[in-house]
Order: structure tokens, then C-alpha cells, then sequence
């Protein structure tokens, strides 16, 4: 075939190579498959996950003379059949990129340079600052309100991340910090899905994703709102497309008009900050209209509980609200007890007091009207949506940081577990709340306790409250105290006894009123109190709201320890442009780790599915894997405490650290998962831990990942017994390996499918035993429909159903010992709106000033670093988040080229509308201000986000992604040094969706 260059190039210049050869004659398959062979000839072949979001999508690997040569989708995976996005592509550079640390760096104090240093000296240093910081600042006791209470814990030392390190690093990294009596703990969650675990938690008990990727095929209708999956977790956005072949319905609630919109069957605009109005008339619509499941929660839910006749609500404050501590007392927020101690039920679901009537009550406040002025949104576009909602079944509701990061981010999505009880979508396929986690593995750090506030597999951290054995079990529940007392044997071996109470006394004990997250952390180092930080896989620097907080920090510790792939801008702090690094005196210690690509470990996406990622090149240069360098790093410690006698040191020589350097991975794994300690088997799940100290742990809600000596994560079968899309062969999920969690829901009272053309678990009468297609939620397989452990579709709440009414409650032994304890969010049993800290409005629902916001947020916490604005110096509304192309604060796709190029800078969207009355045309600069600082970016001018009318008042919003700083391939302004640090008050979430800010051309 004769064929010109020119001629090749206007061939393919539109059409893409593999077209343009196939419409000159060849046979593109063979040519296709050659070419691979080709390329792939004498490589080796391994299989790993992705490093992005937490779709948890298969990758494989082609390795040839140590280095990678080719990525790509893994057609066997069921999350992702063989695709990638472009960040998972993109990902193939990062191996052989030359711009990772290939050695350990240190940076003196007031250096303007990096050195580089070997491994044995970066170690010992680190190790050094760690015991110095933990030696001279060590707190044995601590007044707490007035009572001396031993605590022995150190408040000079920080651990930050764990969500882009597989499982066996997040449990070395928790122990470390553990051991070393560190309570500021704390990973990615706390910015992103925080809010997630405790409201949850509050409905069903467990805060994780109910459901899974494959079972949206079921649904009927799609609700994403605080989300633009599309961009996101395009993987994620594969499996709605399914659903939406199948025949069903996609609705997006978002604050503008995105990728995600585009293929939407309805998209709704709201103002940032809004949701709980507009989903509370969704409420209110489904109870007046009584558009509920009546059969199913009267079988699922506490909706004929009847509430104590002293709960009162008025004005946005709820009962037993102390202005002055910003806090409630909760007491009045519970049931109505009989004489078993049980809550009391009524015959009829609005009878007066129960939880039905009152919520009935607390919603109807909810009017078109109110809704209308507060979100912006038209009359008919809220009414229309609340139709849509009630006219479909099975619905699943999807979201992720557009719900969370708010100071009502419990709440928010405490409105969506309300909304799917009441229509009866939760336990059943093609329903669920899909909470879509945003990190590789930030699902596993928060399971393992990488938070100030847990232990692994969500177990209170002891306060002074709580700092016994006796004293936590009676507030948490001896249901959770055997999962405790197995993880104290898993980290103190032989030593833990019932007799000295497993060794619980050696934890530290938090200081339940102080703020011991991310955000305390830094403004406790800013007061001089931290003095040593570790980060591992974290550049809070970029991804801190209020970022220049972070920096004035950083700037005041003695000693910062920066464990990742590249230097970002958190380990560089000390040469940010504009300042002098002679003027900061932190010395700081890098130590180079592994791509994921070049080491093993399991890691857990967003449904709770554990996978096994195979090593793959070679490591480049002397960077190691985490689990390596963790290993040198608590080695070093434990040596330079052999000698001690001091009783603040026993934790570290109990501490248990078995793991052989050839398989590191598996020891911890098999710590994990547990062991029965009478026969030396690991147990094949969490029915055979014991609370005797016969078994142990270290996390039981993974116990059975390794069972019976299986290594489950490594598992690739296909079977799919049912077509329901769970592949129970594949990998395992916590807890058990059920796939969609609370499915006892799903039949009646005599265990049998409401729908059986849509079944999923069954009593089977003649095998005496539960069945299913996915492993039936239920705490004992053999405990028939009728007895209590059968008849509890929401076993892991107090009250064994599903929380409507988010009461205060403790379910008790017979004995009076508190078996388990439910949660209750602190800022309230019910959602209610409240107005963003900066907002350009009054709250429309409330008179009272304690409510224009949420009345438990404490902010400002420093006042001469958090300045609030005001509408009149900062007229717009601010919404910021991520976009497909890049990822996080950046550290990695600034650093990928072919990323760069799709997108090479930060910019700030705005309407039409008000780019005209700023003067302001597409690819101006202009200054983005707030009362926190200011940046300066190129304006991108659409109609994406119109302006809306609120209480009155046209009201702009702009919006802006954050993933930029000053290190990488691709440089730019941090949205974050703008973006307010108002945290929600369950669990110190910032509110980065809703802040003010003022526009001005540059």
C-alpha cells in the first residue's frame, strides 16, 4: 500500500490511528492483538487497584526489565470490566516519572535547600524528633472539669493520613501513633467524607455504603445530589449508565449544571449550603401525601416509637441546648421506656408522641414557599422533584463531598436515611444510600481508626468519660466490648488478660471537649503546643480549608516528617514563594515512598470490597514501600526505648510487631483478620470472636479476610449465582462478605422475600438457616424469624431496627449492663436547616440568632485567624470541588503531563449575568477574595450556575476547583487559601461547599 505521511495525518487527524487504519483495509483486531504481542513480548503480567477514587477499579500491569511499560483496565474486575478514566490511565506515568524523590531529603532549619541523607540517618532522626516531641511534652494527667483524670498521652505529636496506603500500612500506622499516646490522629476522611460514619451510623447502625457498584442495575431511580459522579467516579458513572439501559430514571440535585447533569433526566439547581430545605418539603410531601411504606416501617424502623413527652423543639433549637458550651444535653431526645426498659410502641403511627407524628410536625414547617426562598429553586421544580421521588421504586441515593463538607454535614445526609426508610429502599436491591468515597483507600483508614474520636472498626476512642474498661463498656455497649477486648489481645499479645482488663489502662485518653481532628491540630501548633508531625500521604497544606492556618502551623513545629511519592507542598512549606525560608525554623525529614504499583497489600474501596494489589516495578531509586519504612521507623523507636523504666513506656515494649520482612504484608493481614488462640487458626469470621481472650483481631469487622488461612482479597471468580451483580468470589467485603448490608429488611416477618422476583436473602425452613444469593445480615444464620436475633433487620442499632428519630437510647443485658448504645448526631435527633457560617442571608426558618446557623458549631475558634464575612464586603457564594482531570490537592496529577495538558490551571466559573456586571470576558484574571486571603485566576465565563433568587435577592454563586499549589509539573493559586474552616460539630468537618467571597477584575 503506497501512503504519504500527509495522506496518513489527514487520515487519522480526526478519526484516531486504530479508525484510519481499519478504513484503509486492515484487519484492526489482528493488527491490534500483534502490536500488543509486540510491545508485551517478555513482559511479566500483574494485577493491582487503582489509586484514585475508591470505585476500586482492576488495573493491569506490564513489567519488563523492572519498569512498567504498559497500565490498563482489568476486564475481570466487576467494578470497571476493563475501562479507566483519565486520571487511572494517567497513572502509567508515575512509575518512571522523573520527578519523585528517589532518596530520603532533609531540609535544616532555616535551609533554603534539601540534602540528601541515607535511610539510616533519615530514620533515626525521624525516630529522634518523634521521642523528643513525645518525651518532653508527655501529659500523665489532666483537670477535666474540675477532676484530675489520668490520661498519659502527648499533645506534641501528629499523625496525618493513611488514605492512599493499603490496609496492612493504615493498622502499623494506628498502632505507632497509638502506642506513642498521640490523640491528634487523624487522614483525608476529615475533609472529605467524615460526616458519613455517624450519620449513618445514627439510621442503620453501620456508616458505610449500603450497597454496592454492580447492584444499580436494580434501581428504578437514580437520586445523585452533592455529586458529579461523571467527573469523579466515572467508573461509578459506568454502572448508572447500566441502570440507565435498563430503564432507569436519573435525577441530579446539584448548585450547577455539570458532566453529571448532562445525563440526567432531571437536573434541579439549588444554593450551596440548602439541601436539607429542599429534601425536608421531600419529606414532609411523602408523609402528608402518604407516599410512605407503611408495612415497611412498621417492620423496619422506630416510626411507632413514642418520644418522651419533655422532647421539645422551637425556634431551630432543640430541648436541653446550653448556649453558653454550644452543646445539647440529650437526655429529653429519647423514648417513652416500659418497664423492660424497651421503648414503647403505639398501635397508631400518628399517635400523639411518636416518632412518626413528630416528624410529621417538624417537617410541615417545610412549605413551598420557605424552600422556594431559601434554595433558590422554583415552586414547581421542588414539587416536580418530590413527585419523581415518590413515583419510582427501588430508589438508590448517591452522593459524596457535595453533602458532607458543610456544617451540617451529618444532617444533610441524615435527611437522605430518612427519605429511604420511609419509602422502604433500604436492605433491598436497586436501593441504598451510596456514600461514594473519594480516596483509594479512605474507606480503610477510617475502618482502621486513623481518626482522632475511633479505635479500628469504629470503637470509641476512651475520654475521660470513658477511661476504663468498665466506664467504656457501660457507654458502649458489652456488644462492642468484645470486639475491643479482641484487638487489645491483637496489640498486646500474652500481656492482655481479663485481669488486667486486656490492657486497656496503656491508651491514652482523650480530652472529650477538646478538638483533637486535622484542624485542631494545626491551630494548636500555631499556639506552640505541637511541636512534631506525621504525614504519610497527605498535603494538608493544599487541602485544608483556611490552607494559610496550615502554613502558620507548620511554621512553628520543631519538627515535620513527610512520608509520600513526590515532595508536595506541605513537606516544602518551608519554601513557599513569597516567603524566607531563613525566617522558618522547622527542620523537616522526607522519606520517598513507593508508587502503589511498586508494592503489595489489600486495599478497600467504597462498597467495602477488599482486593489484593500485586507488586509490580521495581521501586525507583531507593524509595520503599510504606509497610518497609514503617517497619525501620517503629523498629527505631522501640530501640530507643529498650532501656526504659518509665511507665509512660510499656505501651511500646507491649506494643506486638511480629511481621517478618519477607512477609510483612501477610503477618499484618493475618493479624487483622484474627485468631482463634487455642488452636493457632485464623478464624473464618466475626461469629468465632469471643470476648474471654481466647481470640483476637485486630480489626473485627475484617475478621474473616484471611479465614481458615484463605487469602480472600486475592480472589477473581466470576460466579454470580442470582444475576444480582455481587460476585461473592471476588475479593471479600466487610462485614462477612454481605454485599448489600441490612438485607433482613428486605422480607417479612417470616423471613420471606416482599419481592421475590427481586430476592436476595430467605429463611429456609427446611435447612433450618438463613440463605441468600449474598450472605443474610443477620447476627446468627440459624436464629429463626421471630426470636431476637432473627428478627432484627438493623441488628447493629440498639433497637434492632432502622432510626427515623435519631433517639437516645441504650439497650440493656438483663443485668442492667448496657449491651449496645446508639448514636444520636449532637447538633440534633431530627435534621433541621440552619444557614452556612458566611451566608448572604437570614435564616427564613428562624427568629432566634442562635439558629441562623448550626447553634453547636464553635467558630471563630482563633478570631485573629478566622475572620467571618459578610455580604457586604463579600457578595457571592463560593462552592468549590474537584473535576475530572485532576485529582486531590494535586500531588499526583500535577505531576502526570498528559493531565496537565487537559487541564494546566485553577480558574473560578461564573454566569454570564454576573461576568457582565464585573466586566469580566473568558480568560481574564480576577482576584477571588474572602476574609481569609486572596488568589488570582483565570475567570471561565458559562452558563453552568445561574444566579438564583433568594429570600428575595438575586444571589451569584461561582465556583472554583482546589487541586493547585506551588510544587508539581503544573503550578497555581490554592482555592483552599480562601475556603472557610467552620467545622460541623459531630465530627470537625469543614464547610468547604459554601463560603463568601468578593470577584474583582486583576
Amino acid at each position: 500500500m503506497n501512503l504519504t505521511r500527509r495522506d496518513f495525518l489527514k487520515t487519522t487527524g480526526l478519526t484516531g490511528v486504530g479508525l484510519a487504519l481499519a478504513g484503509l483495509g486492515l484487519d484492526m483486531p489482528k493488527v491490534k492483538a500483534a502490536a500488543k504481542d509486540f510491545k508485551l513480548k517478555g513482559a511479566r503480567e500483574f494485577t493491582s487497584i487503582c489509586h484514585f477514587c475508591a470505585c476500586g477499579c482492576g488495573v493491569i500491569g506490564y513489567v519488563k526489565e523492572g519498569k512498567l511499560i504498559n497500565l490498563e483496565g482489568a476486564s475481570d474486575n466487576p467494578v470497571n470490566r476493563g475501562s479507566l478514566c483519565s486520571k487511572g490511565l494517567g497513572y502509567g506515568q508515575i512509575p518512571n516519572s522523573d520527578q519523585r524523590a528517589k532518596k530520603p531529603l532533609y531540609r535544616a532549619p532555616g535551609s533554603d535547600h534539601w540534602e540528601e541523607i541515607s535511610w539510616d540517618e533519615a530514620i533515626d532522626k525521624a525516630a529522634r524528633a518523634m521521642k523528643k516531641a513525645r518525651d518532653e511534652n508527655w501529659k500523665q494527667t489532666e483537670v477535666i472539669n474540675g477532676e484530675t483524670v489520668d490520661v498519659h498521652r502527648t499533645d506534641a505529636l501528629g499523625f496525618i493520613g493513611g488514605s492512599q496506603i493499603n490496609n496492612e500500612e493504615c493498622y502499623q500506622n494506628i498502632k505507632m501513633a497509638r502506642a506513642l499516646g498521640v490523640t491528634y490522629i487523624d487522614n483525608q476522611t476529615r475533609v472529605c467524607h467524615a460526616t458519613t460514619p455517624p450519620a449513618m451510623n445514627a439510621a442503620f447502625g453501620r456508616g458505610a455504603m449500603t450497597n454496592h457498584w454492580g447492584d444499580l442495575k436494580h434501581s428504578k431511580l437514580i437520586w445523585i445530589e452533592g455529586s458529579n459522579i461523571a467527573e469523579c467516579h466515572p467508573m461509578g458513572l459506568k454502572n448508572v449508565m447500566k441502570a440507565k439501559n435498563n430503564g432507569a430514571k436519573i435525577v441530579h440535585v446539584d448548585v450547577r449544571y455539570t458532566r453529571t447533569s448532562k445525563i440526567a433526566d432531571y437536573f434541579f439547581q439549588l444554593r450551596p449550603g440548602t439541601d436539607i430545605a429542599f429534601l425536608g418539603y421531600i419529606i414532609s410531601h411523602i408523609i402528608e401525601n402518604k407516599k410512605y411504606d407503611e408495612d415497611y416501617i412498621r417492620r423496619n424502623t422506630n416510626a411507632y416509637c413514642i418520644l418522651r413527652d419533655d422532647y421539645k423543639f422551637e425556634e431551630g433549637i432543640f430541648s436541653g441546648y446550653d448556649a453558653e458550651k454550644h452543646k445539647y444535653n440529650m437526655e429529653t431526645w429519647g423514648y417513652a421506656l416500659g418497664p423492660d426498659k424497651k421503648p414503647q410502641k403505639a398501635n397508631d403511627l400518628f399517635a400523639p408522641n411518636t416518632v412518626m407524628s413528630r416528624m410529621k410536625e417538624h417537617f410541615s414547617r417545610y412549605t413551598l414557599d420557605k424552600v422556594s426562598g431559601i434554595t433558590g429553586m422554583s415552586k414547581e421544580d421542588i414539587e416536580l422533584a418530590a413527585k419523581i421521588f415518590c413515583e419510582y421504586s427501588p430508589t438508590v441515593m448517591m452522593y459524596a463531598l457535595g453533602m458532607t463538607q458543610h456544617t451540617v454535614g451529618v444532617e444533610n445526609i441524615r435527611c437522605f436515611t430518612i427519605l429511604q426508610l420511609l419509602r422502604g429502599n433500604i436492605g433491598v436491591p436497586g436501593g441504598g444510600i451510596d456514600a461514594m468515597r473519594g480516596q483509594p483507600n479512605v474507606q480503610a483508614s477510617t475502618d482502621f481508626g486513623i481518626m482522632f474520636q475511633y479505635l479500628p472498626g469504629y470503637l470509641s476512642f476512651p475520654t475521660e468519660k470513658t477511661n476504663t474498661l468498665e466506664k467504656w463498656t457501660k457507654a458502649s455497649g458489652t456488644f462492642r466490648a468484645k470486639w475491643l477486648k479482641n484487638m487489645l489481645k491483637a496489640w498486646f499479645g500474652d500481656y492482655a488478660t481479663p485481669e488486667n482488663d486486656f490492657g486497656f489502662n496503656l491508651i491514652g485518653v482523650r480530652n472529650s471537649s477538646h478538638n483533637d481532628s486535622i484542624y485542631g491540630l494545626f491551630e494548636d501548633a500555631y499556639r506552640g503546643t505541637v511541636k512534631c508531625l506525621y504525614l504519610c500521604g497527605q498535603n494538608p497544606h493544599v487541602t485544608n480549608a483556611n490552607a494559610g492556618m496550615v502554613h502558620d502551623g507548620l511554621c512553628k513545629m520543631d519538627t515535620v516528617i513527610a512520608q509520600d511519592i513526590f515532595v508536595n507542598e506541605t513537606a516544602e512549606f518551608w519554601n513557599r514563594p513569597g516567603d524566607n525560608p531563613a525566617d522558618i525554623k522547622t527542620e523537616v525529614i522526607f522519606l520517598p515512598a513507593c508508587s502503589y504499583l511498586e508494592r503489595r497489600g489489600t486495599i478497600t474501596n467504597s462498597m467495602r470490597m477488599i482486593q489484593w494489589r500485586m507488586e509490580g516495578p521495581k521501586p525507583l531509586g531507593d524509595s520503599k514501600p510504606d509497610y518497609e519504612i514503617n517497619n525501620l521507623l517503629w523498629r527505631k523507636i522501640r530501640e530507643l526505648y529498650k532501656d526504659s523504666t518509665d511507665s509512660k513506656d510499656e505501651i511500646i515494649k507491649r506494643m506486638t510487631w511480629n511481621y517478618s520482612d519477607d512477609h510483612t504484608v501477610e503477618d499484618i493481614l493475618k493479624e487483622i483478620n484474627g485468631y482463634d488462640l487455642t488452636t493457632g487458626k485464623l478464624v473464618t469470621g466475626i461469629g468465632q470472636l469471643k470476648d474471654d481472650g481466647t481470640t483476637s483481631s485486630g480489626m473485627w469487622i475484617y475478621a474473616g479476610v484471611y479465614g481458615d488461612g484463605e487469602h480472600k482479597a486475592q480472589r477473581r471468580g466470576q460466579e454470580d449465582e442470582g444475576g444480582l451483580g455481587i460476585y461473592p468470589n471476588f475479593g471479600w467485603t466487610w462485614p462477612d462478605n454481605i454485599h448489600l448490608l441490612y438485607n433482613r429488611a428486605s422480607c417479612d416477618e417470616k423471613g420471606q422475600p416482599v419481592d421475590p422476583d427481586h430476592k436476595i436473602v430467605w429463611w429456609d425452613a427446611a435447612k433450618n438457616r438463613w440463605e441468600g444469593y449474598d450472605v443474610p445480615d443477620v447476627g446468627n444464620r440459624s436464629a429463626a424469624p421471630g426470636t431476637p436475633d432473627g428478627n432484627k433487620p438493623f441488628r447493629m442499632t440498639g433497637e434492632g431496627y432502622g432510626r427515623l428519630f435519631a433517639a437516645e437510647y441504650s439497650d440493656l443485658n438483663p443485668n442492667g449492663m448496657t449491651r449496645d448504645h446508639s448514636y444520636t448526631p449532637v447538633d440534633g435527633p431530627l435534621p433541621e436547616f440552619y444557614e452556612p457560617v458566611e451566608s448572604p442571608t437570614k435564616n427564613a426558618l428562624h427568629t432566634d440568632e442562635r439558629a441562623q446557623f448550626n447553634p453547636c458549631v464553635v467558630y471563630p475558634r482563633l478570631p485573629e485567624k478566622q475572620r467571618i464575612g459578610t455580604k457586604d464586603e463579600f457578595p457571592y457564594v463560593l462552592c468549590s470541588s474537584g473535576i475530572a482531570e485532576h485529582w486531590c490537592s494535586g500531588t499526583v496529577t500535577r505531576n502526570i503531563s498528559w493531565l496537565n495538558e487537559l487541564v494546566k490551571e485553577p480558574f473560578v466559573e461564573m454566569s454570564h449575568k454576573l461576568a457582565d456586571k464585573l466586566g469580566v470576558k473568558i480568560g481574564d484574571n480576577v482576584k477571588v477574595s474572602s476574609a481569609r486571603g486572596n488568589v488570582t485566576v483565570k475567570a471561565m465565563v458559562t452558563d453552568r450556575a445561574q444566579p438564583l433568587t433568594i429570600n428575595g435577592e438575586e444571589t451569584h454563586m461561582v465556583w472554583m476547583p482546589y487541586s493547585w499549589g506551588f510544587k508539581g509539573l503544573s503550578k497555581g493559586p490554592s482555592t483552599n487559601y480562601i475556603t472557610i474552616d467552620a467545622l460541623d460539630p459531630n465530627v470537625q468537618e469543614q464547610e468547604f461547599k459554601a463560603c463568601l467571597v468578593n470577584i474583582a477584575k486583576a
